[in-house]
């Protein structure tokens, strides 16, 4: 089974498949994600993938918040490392700029952001870049089995 069969059968364990969106631009960024869906870039529900004592972690905060390492070092008691660009496909099960909360390889744990907590619905990627479901916070939470956290700075507004 591949990534993007491994995120559509999550999604279908929590009734959530019609939510799917497969779409004919490029979802690799928030920029490009927003663009495509036609939302506002800070419903976009970006996966950033870190390497932890504990394995591979992915954090999934809004498209304009910003890790915050005080508050990354307060909740995981170590510095935040960014996976490389060659292990994210190997650890996570997923490409770049389709990391996604769910499908990912066994292990992974999934950490949600409050900063995601504001909005009705958000756009996490599915697997491949140009895709994404659109979840509310709580749906994310269930299909994910993600637990919420606080680490990210907010943009100023």
């Amino acid at each position: 089974m591949n990534n993007i069969e491994r995120v559509k059968e999550q999604l279908k364990k929590h009734n959530l498949l019609e939510r799917y969106l497969e779409l004919p631009s490029s979802t690799a960024t928030v920029s490009l994600a927003a663009q495509s869906i036609g939302c506002e870039e800070d419903r976009i529900a970006k996966t950033l993938s870190f390497k932890t004592k504990q394995g591979a972690v992915v954090i999934v905060a809004s498209g304009q918040s910003r890790v915050d390492n005080k508050k990354f070092k307060d909740f995981f008691k170590e510095k935040a490392v960014f996976l490389k660009g060659d292990e994210v496909p190997e650890l996570t099960g997923h490409p770049i700029g389709g990391v996604s909360p769910f499908g990912l390889k066994d292990g992974v744990k999934v950490y949600l952001d409050d900063s995601l907590k504001k909005y009705d619905y958000v756009y996490p990627a599915a697997g491949a870049p140009n895709n994404a479901v659109k979840l509310s916070p709580a749906e994310l939470e269930a299909a994910s089995g993600g637990t919420w956290t606080d680490v990210c700075k907010r943009p100023q507004a």
